[in-house]
């Protein structure tokens, strides 16, 4: 962080600097003698004032957003805008203030002026484009000593210039393009950045071929996006490369700049999914630009990959609450946060202990807390279901209670699209959870209209499954597959909505940038309560598992077979988004997110619930806790309930006797 804030100051300084070389050169140019003299000697009077009002321009428009490395078009743009509203307020001043009518001359007049602009722009974009510029030789130079492995680039001319970009950047390591092949059949023979485009997709085989015998074989395939978009075929380019036995990486982002490039291997549910919703970047870095940011279960697949985004997208500071040592000391030591400019800082903290999560939370002093830690697993749920309730609703009311007192802008809870007319332990403690936390929403929005301060938001994100965290379907196939089977299919008919773990953490920020910014302001109809992301159509569980099966090179019911095992307690066959009596909310400008207005229970109600709930998990007595669900969720009476075992037994008994 100090190393940051240096940073900045340094860049600071320098714009300052430039800008008063601006106005004395302006003046060194324009005038002469005692016109000359007698400005010169007005400089001690004006300086200061203008330095400290550009200064402030230049914050206004972001020029400190940007590493000078990563200069580009954009932030030339942002000096020549900021340029222009230093001379627009020097030519107002000088016109109005210092008009020739009042005092026989003008200070400046146009012509010096239009002079201090062209300057203005000169001296705060030259070294900039100059610094990276000499970035840019430097680590090519070092690229050409590191690049050790043969390269072949696979996707459309603009995908692949941002990946030559960042290989340039030195932001990826080791690669030696040595050609492209494009699936746009106009782009064949041209050069990209001085590496040619020697053909397509269907090309592969004969492209590794002919560099071969050039002495130069290859050892790696990239694929950018476009690669792998349904009109490419990526399965038959999976194919090809298993057949060649190339090793097959994919470009996982491409933002603006080419920092924003990085590589990961293939899997096979990268191929599994829509097209990936697009995430309005600049929105996040706006929003989380500075902020101070907390996560619970911060050391899960979902919580550390919001960790990365959260300092990706500009974060001050970052507290990772985790109540695992071993989850907390992978997070904190991944690449993401190792390497990174925030703050970053770590609790080991369970939700369960309201104290010491207080404590924890109060002494971070977050702008935003995201909730992510919870028991999820059905089956184990179902059967340990006083934990759930532990967990899930007592450990999430403690986290909203203890975001409040610390005065928080917002609380962003993670739910589950199993919390609307649920029929699972899981389903019912979450949906228990939002209700409490749209219930809190509303009586802070009330105490702080009174107070005539910002209230803290509490909302709540409902995901469907998400490919690569634990416990999703995706990784339990795949070992099932090296295994060579059987996969097993729980029924033949269920379906589910899928995303990929950076969707489902987008998707969080941005439901919490919302809720601080249009959602605070919003009441009645419009005050939006849970988010959703837009998935698109549901998957059937079984094609998914047919699907895998023939990436990975086999033929589904020959070399592997697919067992149906029969629906597990808890489960049901599709999956819903909103209750019925969810209204929707408009969210104007963000694409791929949808919303519901708040329904909860009067706050008396819930506090009577509450107290029920905690008798009932003291005296584990399950149907007790179950009576307040059903009271305060009527579906849930609708499910369809576990047959305990000792009847079980005696129904099959009874079966046999007659049979």
């Amino acid at each position: 962080m100090q190393k940051r804030t240096l940073k900045t100051a340094v860049m600071v300084a320098h714009d300052l600097a430039a800008t008063a070389a601006a106005v004395v050169l302006t003046f060194v140019f324009r005038f002469q003698g005692e016109l000359l003299a007698e400005r010169l000697s007005a400089l001690p009077l004006l300086l200061p004032p203008f330095l400290a009002y550009a200064g402030l321009i230049y914050a206004w428009f972001k020029l400190y957003r940007t590493k000078w490395r990563f200069a580009s078009l954009p932030d030339l743009a942002g000096i020549v805008r900021a340029a222009s509203v230093t001379a627009l307020t020097l030519l107002v001043l000088d016109y109005v203030l210092v008009s020739s009518d009042l005092y026989g001359f003008y200070f400046f007049g146009k012509i010096a002026i239009l002079l201090y602009w062209v300057l203005q722009v000169f001296l705060l974009g030259g070294p900039r484009l100059a610094f990276r510029y000499l970035k840019y030789t430097r680590s090519r130079q070092s690229h050409a000593r590191a690049a050790t492995t043969p390269t072949l680039l696979l996707g459309r001319g603009a995908d692949i210039e941002v990946v030559l970009r960042a290989i340039e950047a030195g932001s990826v390591k080791r690669l030696s393009p040595k050609g492209i092949l494009s699936p746009r059949a106009d782009e064949a023979g041209q050069m990209m950045r001085g590496v040619p485009v020697l053909g397509g997709f269907a090309d592969l085989e004969q492209v590794v071929a002919d560099l071969g015998n050039r002495g130069l074989p290859v050892r790696r395939l990239v694929a950018t996006p476009s690669a792998l978009a349904p009109e490419s075929e990526p399965d038959d380019l999976i194919a090809r490369a298993r057949r060649l036995g190339l090793p097959l990486a994919r470009v996982t982002s491409l933002g603006e700049g080419m920092r924003d490039a990085e590589l990961a291997p293939l899997e096979i549910e990268d191929l599994l999914l829509r097209p990936t919703v697009a995430i309005d970047r600049p929105r996040l870095e706006g929003f989380l630009s500075g902020a101070r940011v907390a996560v619970t279960g911060g050391g899960g697949s979902i919580g550390s990959e919001i960790c990365a985004r959260a300092v990706a997208f500009g974060a001050a500071a970052l507290l990772v609450i985790e109540n695992s040592e071993p989850a907390l000391h992978g997070v904190l030591n991944s690449p993401a946060l190792l390497h990174a400019e925030a703050d970053v800082q770590g609790a080991i903290a369970d939700i369960r202990d309201r104290d010491r999560l207080a404590a924890v939370i109060a002494a971070f002093r977050p702008t935003y807390v995201v909730h992510a830690a919870a028991l999820k697993q059905v089956p184990y749920l179902e059967r340990d279901w006083a934990e759930g309730i532990k967990t899930n609703v007592f450990g999430s009311i403690n986290v909203a209670e203890a975001t409040v007192a610390a005065g928080a802008r917002a609380l962003v809870m993670i739910s589950t699209d199993k919390a609307i007319e649920p029929v699972s332990q899981l389903g019912v403690t979450k949906r228990f959870a939002e209700m409490v936390a749209q219930a809190l929403d509303q009586e802070t929005a009330l105490d702080a209209e009174q107070a005539g301060r910002d209230a803290t938001r509490l909302i709540a994100v409902r995901f469907g499954n998400v490919l690569g965290s634990v416990g999703s379907v995706v990784p339990v196939f795949k070992a099932q597959i090296a295994r060579g089977g059987p996969v097993t299919v729980t029924h033949p008919e269920m379906v589910r909505y899928f995303m990929t773990v950076r969707e489902a953490s987008d998707l969080v920020l941005t439901a919490a940038s919302h809720a601080d910014a249009e959602g605070r302001g919003a009441t009645g109809e419009q005050r939006a309560a849970v988010y959703v992301l837009k998935m698109g159509q549901p998957v059937r569980i079984r094609e998914l598992a047919e699907r895998m099966i023939r990436l990975a090179g086999f033929e589904p019911g020959e070399d592997i077979e697919i067992q149906v095992t029969g629906a597990r307690p808890g489960e049901r066959l599709n999956e819903i988004l909103f209750a019925k009596e969810e209204p929707r909310v408009t969210l104007a400008g963000i694409d791929g997110v949808m919303a519901a207005k708040p329904v909860f229970a009067d706050r008396t109600v819930l506090d009577g619930w509450i107290l029920r709930l905690r008798a009932a998990v003291e005296t584990g007595d399950r149907a007790a806790a179950e009576a307040v669900f059903e009271e305060a969720i009527p579906d849930f009476r609708h499910r369809t309930r576990p047959v305990p075992k000792a009847e079980a037994s005696a129904s099959r008994a009874e079966t046999a006797a007659a049979l």
